[in-house]
């Protein structure tokens, strides 16, 4: 079976550090755009970032730029996303999504564009 499975999350004060790992497993994910996307209570879900399945292409959104880094590890199945200068508005269920594509600079926070998604990983910003 196809699986993605976030960890790394947690409470964290502001202005902490957190990395949220993305593993895959039932299928090879670097043929696989794969985004990171959140969401808060009452809020609808929005896009993080996203990596191109070669790295060659990301993208953020402006609420994290300068401050999230998204990256990959192809060989060892994995994604990653590094939160800096975390701030009590981050606070949200992250979840990490994948979709294959043909080309290799191919990066989208559509959430509908992507097929396969993870469980979530809480990450809490508090003090």
């Amino acid at each position: 079976q196809m699986q993605l499975v976030e960890s790394g999350g947690g409470l964290v004060q502001p202005g902490g550090s957190l990395r949220l790992s993305c593993a895959a497993s039932g299928f090879t994910l670097r043929y696989y755009t794969v985004g990171w996307f959140r969401q808060a209570p009452g809020k609808q879900r929005e896009g993080v970032s996203c990596i191109s399945k070669t790295a060659g292409m990301t993208n953020y959104a402006d609420s994290a730029k300068g401050r999230f880094t998204i990256s990959r590890d192809n060989a060892g199945n994995t994604v990653y996303l590094q939160m800096n200068s975390l701030k009590p508005e981050d606070t949200a269920v992250y979840y990490c999504a994948a979709f294959k594509v043909e080309v290799p600079a191919m990066c989208t926070m559509n959430i509908y564009t992507y097929d396969y998604w993870g469980q979530g990983a809480q990450v809490t910003v508090s003090s």
